[in-house]
């Protein structure tokens, strides 16, 4: 019972202050930036001018009720600083006048993905629960602590790329939560940090839904990097939690397909000189192909991308079930 009223109290408290918060932005003119358009976004010029960077009100809501919310332990104190510092890395560059330079935000996201991993290993190890089997596997340290560091690289990356399209990422990652935490459950049963990770998975849930308000097309406003980056962080530490790090290619296959294909073409092409370019045909990130290139409109390019998104999920969840009870 008590855990039903922290997770209840949580999450319509966090829910309510957020839809609050970014109903009036206080403090939008002195806390807030504006967006200045992406190079080479296709649509991009509709958002120029939209406050972007309140991100960092869904994140400190989301900070401050699991703090409240979930029993006080050291591990959980430095995960929620480690995602409010993600949030600033992408906050201070959404509020300055021009935008940082690519290889700083990569500085920077290393740095925490560095961060992010060492905490995972220090405070739980390096088990791990294969999603489809159930199968637990015990890796060594320094093997799961690179895996961890690739982990949340990938998945800020892929999640800041994916965040171009109103609506999109924070109706992505909802899917992603609520995905990892139900193949969590089918494979440890609701006890342990399946139970604990309740808590966090859905105040997490409940600020994205308050901000969905506000960002469906057309939006009033966007995340921004501050949002993205946090986001990012969150998930990529939601999984290694629910101790399913290898889940992630699966419910993070839209990030993938979608943002994390921008990111594969450009470093490659970097890195050869662009005497190799993947995916040369095809325009990057996906949701620009579909607008670009095939003519969708934005409501049009969230809906199939949510839609092939719920399927993986949902495909995903059942094969797990079914390999679960033939054990």
């Amino acid at each position: 019972m008590d855990l039903i009223y922290r997770v209840a109290g949580g999450s319509i408290a966090a829910f309510i202050i957020t839809v609050l918060l970014l109903k009036f932005l206080p403090g939008e003119k002195s806390l807030l930036g504006h967006d200045r358009g992406r190079l080479y976004a296709q649509g991009s010029a509709v958002n120029i001018g939209k406050p972007t960077g309140v991100g960092f009100y869904f994140t400190m809501t989301f900070a401050l009720a699991s703090a409240f919310a979930c029993y006080f332990s050291p591990s959980l104190m430095f995960f929620l600083l480690a995602i409010v510092a993600s949030m600033m890395t992408g906050f201070l560059d959404d509020r300055s006048a021009k935008a940082w330079n690519e290889y700083i935000k990569g500085f920077l996201d290393f740095i925490m993905s560095l961060t992010g991993a060492l905490m995972c290993v220090m405070f739980y190890g390096s088990d791990l629960v294969i999603g489809l089997t159930g199968t637990t596997l015990h890796l060594n340290p320094a093997v799961f602590y690179v895996l961890a560091v690739i982990l949340f690289v990938v998945s800020i990356n892929a999640t800041n790329a994916t965040d171009g399209i109103d609506g999109l990422s924070g109706t992505l990652s909802i899917l992603s939560i609520a995905t990892l935490f139900v193949i969590s459950v089918i494979n440890t049963g609701f006890a342990g940090y399946s139970r604990n990770g309740l808590i966090g998975g859905l105040i997490m849930i409940s600020v994205l839904l308050a901000y969905l308000i506000f960002n469906f097309n057309p939006s009033k406003m966007l995340m921004g990097d501050a949002g993205s980056r946090a986001l990012g962080f969150f998930i990529a530490y939601y999984a290694i939690y629910l101790r399913i790090p290898f889940a992630y290619l699966i419910v993070g296959l839209p990030f993938l397909c979608d943002g994390g294909i921008s990111i594969f073409k450009i470093t490659v092409g970097r890195l050869t000189k662009k005497k190799i370019i993947p995916f040369k045909n095809i325009t990057t990130p996906l949701h620009d192909e579909l607008r670009k290139n095939r003519g969708f409109n934005v409501k049009k390019v969230w809906a199939v991308l949510v839609v092939c998104a719920l399927a993986i999920d949902i495909i995903y969840v059942g094969i797990t079930l079914i390999l679960h009870n033939a054990r």
